[in-house]
């Protein structure tokens, strides 16, 4: 089973997994920013070798938590990534235009495993 890396961000809104922590939307407009951010991702995590989950705005509750889901088959798969991404130039300038819209307020990276059987289970009629 392929392992997932999940990033949330805090973004003043939140980002890794990868969980993203970012500045409260209503009172920024973080959102689009972070948008822009996740969909040149969109484009740059497949080039480099990542199967990208997607990405995810928040919507109702927490409004400073953003997350990031790409799917690898091993840290070293994760490790060879991570190498593509710092030399590839797009991905450099998405990180530097984070850096200089200060959006992301913390990130962090979590390696977790789906259950067999849990993942992309569609729903059954009533």
């Amino acid at each position: 089973m392929k392992k997932l890396l999940l990033l949330t961000a805090a973004t003043g809104l939140a980002l890794s997994a990868q969980t993203l922590e970012t500045l409260p939307a209503p009172l920024t407009g973080v959102s689009e920013a972070f948008r822009t951010y996740a969909e040149h991702w969109g484009r740059i995590i497949p080039a480099c070798g990542g199967n990208l989950v997607g990405y995810f705005l928040p919507h109702e509750g927490t409004n400073d938590v953003a997350w990031g889901l790409v799917s690898l088959d091993s840290l070293a798969a994760y490790e060879a990534y991570r190498a593509r991404l710092k030399a590839d130039p797009a991905a450099r300038e998405n990180f530097a235009f984070a850096r200089e819209k200060k959006f992301i307020l913390r990130e962090e990276r979590n390696f977790v495993e789906g259950v067999a059987g849990t993942l992309a289970v569609p729903a059954q009629a009533a």
